[in-house]
């Protein structure tokens, strides 16, 4: 209709008005980069003063901060309708600390003829990544700490279990005696557990050679003749987290010394 606005004025309404609606930094370019407008967001989020945004390059923002020449080839290519996707950008900030940046741009299209706009998301994930390394490197310390305790721990059983096999050998009753021997090699399976735990990566047990080396050492421990008993284990290539591993190698021993005896 005569009266109908042109589809690039309609278009250019509508990006304003998601803009000002956004509640993540956006901003608005024209084809020679400057900026057309910016969401209180993106001016909250990077301290820019609201006023005198508009008509100003998105280069001399923020005393030239964003003047960087990566990201001036970057915005360079949507406005020959290429598509920036989730692209890591960083920039310094103005007392010369790192900032991570995450950038989308797309040119807008009215279905028509009409001036270039850019539509700009940038995303400041710098405290989120920073954030990210410190839990790795907390549990990559925890993962540390607990394969020495592990390792630790199976010393202190076979410390142990050696005080009870020299008991064992000295008492007269055959009952205690029995019992004797008998928690020692319930000590040392356990032991042989802790120490399988700790060779191996937390999070990552791998469980045929867990198992396998779990049974040679009960076997070590428990079997006097190895011509007439012995422990084999079929596994496929399975791999469980090393707390699950625990439970496993508890349930094996347990069962394993059953059997044996």
């Amino acid at each position: 209709p005569p009266h109908a606005a042109p589809p690039h004025d309609a278009g250019l309404a509508l990006a304003l008005a998601v803009v000002a609606a956004s509640t993540s930094p956006l901003v608005l370019l024209d084809g020679e980069l400057k900026v057309v407008a910016a969401s209180d967001s993106f001016c909250d989020a990077f301290a820019i003063a609201k006023d005198g945004v508009a008509g100003r390059s998105v280069f001399d923002l923020d005393g030239g901060e964003w003047s960087a020449p990566r990201l001036r080839s970057l915005l360079e290519a949507p406005v020959s309708g290429a598509v920036i996707e989730a692209y890591d950008l960083d920039l310094p900030k103005p007392d010369g600390s790192p900032r991570q940046l995450v950038l989308n741009a797309h040119r807008l299209e009215y279905g028509g003829p009409g001036p270039v706009r850019l539509l700009l998301a940038v995303a400041d994930v710098t405290d989120t990544r920073a954030s990210a390394r410190l839990i790795d490197d907390i549990l990559r310390d925890k993962a540390l700490l607990l394969k020495e305790v592990r390792h630790r721990v199976a010393n202190s059983l076979q410390i142990i279990a050696s005080v009870l096999l020299q008991h064992a050998r000295t008492v007269k009753s055959e009952e205690s005696r029995a019992h004797l021997r008998d928690a020692h090699d319930r000590v040392m399976s356990v032991a042989a557990l802790q120490r399988q735990l700790s060779a191996s990566t937390i999070g990552d047990v791998e469980l045929r050679g867990y198992f396998t080396k779990l049974c040679d050492s009960i076997a070590a421990s428990m079997i006097r003749d190895r011509d007439h008993v012995r422990l084999e284990v079929l596994a496929d290539d399975s791999m469980v987290d090393a707390d699950i591993s625990v439970s496993l190698g508890l349930i094996v021993t347990e069962l394993v010394i059953n059997a044996l005896k």
